[in-house]
């Protein structure tokens, strides 16, 4: 009996922990999910958005491969820091330094703001584009606060200082599976789920 290979799709990130989540989150689709290529070149995000860093990206990558491509943009927005780290929050303030140091340095940007100063939230846009040409875009958001210190050791990048107010945890505190629930990518990835599911090149 011969069983027929699924569709790839390749998700444009050369982010580890971030692969590892949109696999998860598309695991249910149709499709057989891969990362980029160990050869593929850099591509440099100069968008104002998250909206045109996805899009840039996603065609970027989708030109260059018969491959259909999903690609994000996403990031931490701080009300009290004029909507920073923004749309640089992968390079915020030194493009070397170490996410540990980045937490630190944001957190010590909001010393003494109160709770209800400290709001903030997690962005994600997402694109998937076909042989240069956009097909379908969905955007996930997810509201909190930034916490007074790290907490947690799941998770990447900022989870350890965004606490979510109705758990009283940080996205670094909560299973994997609960944070997908909840998060700017889960949200994304599920709508966008739900349009692989029937779509096909």
């Amino acid at each position: 009996m011969i069983t027929a290979s699924l569709p790839r799709l390749i998700v444009a990130t050369s982010n580890p922990g971030k692969l590892v989540e949109m696999k998860e989150l598309l695991a249910a689709t149709p499709w057989e999910i891969e990362g980029l290529p160990a050869d593929a070149p850099d591509f440099e995000e100069t968008g104002l958005t998250f909206e045109e860093n996805a899009r840039d990206k996603a065609l970027y990558r989708s030109g260059r491969t018969e491959v259909p491509v999903v690609a994000d943009d996403s990031g931490l927005v701080i009300d009290a820091l004029n909507g920073a780290p923004g749309v640089h929050s992968a390079r915020y303030l030194d493009p070397d330094m170490a996410q540990g140091d980045r937490n630190q340095a944001v957190i010590a940007k909001l010393t003494g703001l109160p709770p209800e100063e400290r709001t903030a939230r997690f962005v994600c846009h997402l694109v998937l584009a076909y042989r240069g040409k956009i097909v379908h875009e969905t955007e996930g958001v997810c509201e909190g606060r930034i916490a007074e210190e790290e907490r947690g050791r799941a998770g990447f990048g900022y989870d350890p200082i965004f606490l979510v107010p109705e758990l009283g945890v940080t996205f670094a505190e909560i299973p994997a599976a609960e944070k997908d629930v909840r998060s700017h990518r889960g949200v994304a990835a599920r709508a966008m789920a739900g349009f692989l599911a029937d779509w096909r090149p």
